[in-house]
């Protein structure tokens, strides 16, 4: 590894979906958001649901991310997730068709809806949709 640069590896159950040296890390925790750059701190955060965004030689590549926990320490991000998507295998049509579905049964008042199904499904089409349109 590249002394100037952070190791990331974003794994699922099924597979590391992304390993790469960056420069920069955001992600969205369930606290807020955070930046981690170079020599930060070690820290273990739990992450929300949302856009995790790297850059590499001022590239900017997004990752859907559904949840997880992210561990950084001696220049080494890892992140464990469920779910995780890069940009380039989001179906931008499905995640937009998903969030007017999710969107639907809130303003339904269906009482046996399950609300906090209803909710994780929107907040992961939004995620997909801002990941594809590099929005974070």
């Amino acid at each position: 590894m590249a002394s100037d640069k952070i190791h990331l590896k974003v794994i699922t159950h099924e597979k590391i979906i992304y390993e790469n040296d960056i420069d920069e890390l955001y992600v969205k925790t369930t606290d807020g958001s955070m930046g981690i750059l170079k020599n930060h701190v070690p820290i273990i955060a739990t992450l929300g649901i949302g856009v995790t965004k790297v850059v590499v030689d001022k590239t900017c590549e997004c990752i859907a991310t559904m949840g997880g926990i992210l561990q950084f320490a001696n220049n080494q991000a890892t992140i464990l997730t469920d779910i995780a998507e890069l940009e380039c295998d989001i179906d931008v049509a499905r995640a937009k068709h998903a969030k007017e579905r999710a969107e639907a049964r809130m303003k339904a008042h269906d009482e046996t809806l399950d609300i906090t199904r209803a909710q994780m499904a929107l907040a992961k089409a939004i995620a997909r949709i801002s990941t594809k349109e590099k929005r974070f």
